[in-house]
């Protein structure tokens, strides 16, 4: 559960150690009309180009833009594209570039053609030396990254096989990182899950996955049963298994599993997102958040990042529209008016794959208590849905003289927080109905009740979903402030 400005405001105050082959993406847009009358192949009239700093360096951008600083270690040629990526990088604040120069192997550079007018790419060069760095070289990355991990928060292995991260490279990094006590995210590409021996989590896509355990992955269950041995394997905490539109799948070594799914998302390039899920998991896990909470904000940073053209970053005002997209709106946009509203939002919600959380009460005077439940509810889901009890409820529940707010003040203050997603009046004295309408994944009610007292608990569970109590403030009661009100007034 978290509070995404607290957690901003732990992000940027993160150092992450990013370790890794970088690269020149350079994108080339322009139009196809007609084919080569030299060969069957298609023109394109190029009409614009752009230059980014891909690989392990688009990683260091991706934690940059979010606001964390960055020592990034890599490796470039004594040419014009290493050149290039100094001058670009240095004109990064929130990185510290340590780039080592080895004149005899050219700076990785990808040159991709892509037609504007279908959004699609229609041909990649590459100039690259897929070959292990030299001893020399390899004593220097080394040296390097030892040297900066004290003043470093966490670590992030960014692997793109082109040279930088040879098994005696990751292995000197995480025996040093270990005897410091800083954790190691790796984003791998050997199949050999050992030379990644004591990391704290890896993020193979299901392909490089299903390659390192030499099984067929093709759901949760065969994650869970391929993660068993590849954890023993890599001696690791966890392993994350991302899969594009179907979302991504952490097994951790106690057994459990979490799967977060894709958010929705007009895909126009899917270059460079795991570089901004692998960022994402390193900001988020260094500022201290739970595995859930981290996955949650790395997909929704890879539907921003899918969502843009050529190599992309994301920023945390971006995020944070993406986590809370209901923020925006004006409060009576987020009140439900109808029954088969609710129902329609709900089947939207649900064909998106998010999790729905549910909490209730009569919200009369809204104290920092309230606002507590509200925003750690919202944190254990994707949508949070508030049940809020009518007038004649709450003077059933309250006495004659409650409430001191209508219904629809009650219900507009509620939705002026970013927190919820949607506010549904309900004339019952007890949720029970609206509870049995919407189904929860979540059921989130303040710690003065014990699970079983909540009521819907047993729709929830029967459902597969899961009841959160969340501590409540002490001091804090609307009864009182009523009382105390009326005290002075008298």
């Amino acid at each position: 559960m978290f509070d995404f400005d607290a957690l901003s405001q732990a992000i940027v105050r993160q150092t992450v150690l990013c370790v890794g082959d970088v690269m020149l993406d350079e994108f080339v847009y322009g139009e196809v009309s007609r084919i080569s009358p030299e060969a069957p192949a298609p023109v394109i009239a190029a009409r614009r180009s752009e230059i980014n700093v891909g690989g392990a360096g688009n990683v260091a951008r991706n934690i940059a833009s979010l606001g964390a600083r960055c020592i990034f270690v890599g490796l470039v040629g004594n040419d014009a594209a290493g050149e290039t990526l100094k001058s670009e990088l240095a004109k990064e604040s929130l990185i510290e570039p340590v780039l080592v120069t080895d004149p005899a192997r050219p700076t990785t550079r990808k040159v991709r053609f892509v037609s504007e007018h279908f959004s699609t790419h229609m041909l990649r060069a590459d100039w690259e030396l897929s070959a292990p760095a030299s001893e020399v070289t390899e004593r220097k990355l080394i040296d390097a990254v030892v040297s900066a991990l004290p003043r470093a928060d966490i670590v992030l292995l960014s692997d793109y096989a082109k040279g930088v991260l040879t098994a005696r490279v990751i292995r000197n990094i995480i025996d040093a990182a270990r005897k410091l006590g800083k954790r190691v995210i790796v984003d791998p590409k050997s199949a050999n899950l050992a030379i990644y021996r004591g990391a704290t989590l890896l993020t193979p896509n299901r392909k490089e996955f299903a390659e390192a355990t030499r099984r067929r992955i093709q759901s949760d269950a065969d994650i869970a049963d391929a993660s068993i041995e590849a954890l023993r394997t890599a001696d690791a905490e966890a392993i994350l298994v991302t899969q594009s539109e179907d979302g991504m799948t952490l097994a951790h070594r106690d057994g459990s599993l979490i799967h977060v799914p894709a958010q929705p998302a007009k895909v126009r390039d899917v270059s460079g997102a795991g570089d901004t899920v692998a960022a994402v998991l390193a900001v988020t896990l260094a500022a201290g958040t739970d595995w859930d909470t981290s996955l949650r904000c790395a997909t929704a940073a890879a539907a921003v990042a899918v969502s843009k053209p050529g190599t992309a970053t994301v920023s945390l005002a971006e995020l944070r529209r993406k986590i809370l997209p209901h923020a925006s709106l004006a409060a009576e946009e987020k009140i439900a008016s109808s029954a088969a509203g609710l129902d329609a939002q709900l089947a939207e919600w649900r064909r998106q794959g998010l999790r729905v959380g549910f909490t209730n009460g009569c919200f009369d005077i809204l104290h920092p208590g309230h606002v507590r439940v509200v925003t750690q509810a919202r944190a254990a889901c994707d949508r949070l849905i508030v049940g809020l009890n009518s007038d004649a409820s709450v003077r059933r529940l309250k006495g004659a003289e409650r409430p001191v707010q209508d219904e629809r003040a009650r219900a507009e203050v509620l939705a002026a927080l970013e927190a919820v997603d949607l506010v549904v009046i309900f004339e019952q004295d007890t949720p029970l109905e609206l509870i049995t309408q919407i189904k929860p994944s979540v059921l989130v009610k303040g710690g003065d009740y014990t699970r079983e007292q909540v009521v819907g608990h047993e729709i929830v569970a029967a459902n597969g979903g899961e009841v959160v109590l969340v501590d409540i403030l002490p001091g804090h009661s609307t009864t009182s402030l009523v009382k105390r009100a009326r005290e002075n007034k008298a």
